[in-house]
């Protein structure tokens, strides 16, 4: 009777073996399908997130600074209303009559180049145009006006160029700064590239 069981209990374990093998290999299939599936996009998603967090704490940083910009927009005007009070300067003149454009601006032409060489500012070349067909001043009175037109290469300090832009803005006549460009020296980024463009005036005697 004893054997009769026993052997009924091994019929139940080989037939419970079966379904528990399965139950195994579904759960340990399971888990290898999350681990490769589930985790990669888990890490994704995360990655997402901290991408867009970062985006986001950068816009509202650059939103911050264009709020700031704005902010000094009214008084960068008016710095620049007062700085530009001066405009309307006396035009050049000189003090003889029929001489030609070049004798003309010779004496504003010289003061510019000494101001150059006080501010220890290096001249690589200059190009100079008298009259200029495209400027607004010879279109609009021929005759009445001349022009010397200033194509400058230069090296300098950001302090000694600064120098001498201010003298250019207090120069006791009329002139106009056509155009500046400015690239710092790559082997020594305190030292200034610079391109000016610079009209010196004068009116006929």
């Amino acid at each position: 009777m004893a054997e009769e069981n026993n052997e009924n209990k091994n019929d139940v374990m080989t037939v419970l073996k079966t379904p528990i093998l399965l139950l195994v290999l579904v759960v340990i299939l399971v888990v290898y399908l999350i681990a490769t599936q589930l985790v990669p996009k888990i890490s994704e998603f995360a990655g997402s997130y901290t991408d867009y967090k970062t985006q986001m704490e950068s816009y509202t940083d650059k939103e911050r600074t264009l709020e700031e910009l704005k902010a000094k927009v009214p008084k960068a005007e008016a710095a620049a209303s007062s700085s530009l009070s001066g405009v309307g300067k006396d035009m050049f003149k000189p003090l003889e009559s029929g001489m030609d454009p070049e004798s003309i601006l010779a004496a504003e032409f010289n003061e510019i180049l000494t101001s150059i060489t006080a501010n220890a500012i290096k001249t690589r070349a200059i190009k100079y145009t008298y009259d200029p067909e495209d400027d607004n001043f010879i279109k609009g009175d021929a005759g009445k006006y001349t022009v010397c037109k200033l194509d400058m290469e230069m090296i300098a300090t950001y302090t000694n160029f600064k120098n001498f832009m201010q003298e250019l803005y207090k120069h006791e006549h009329y002139l106009d700064i056509a155009k500046v460009e400015i690239v710092p020296y790559q082997k020594n980024k305190t030292i200034l590239l610079i391109n000016l463009q610079l009209k010196l005036y004068a009116e006929r005697a």
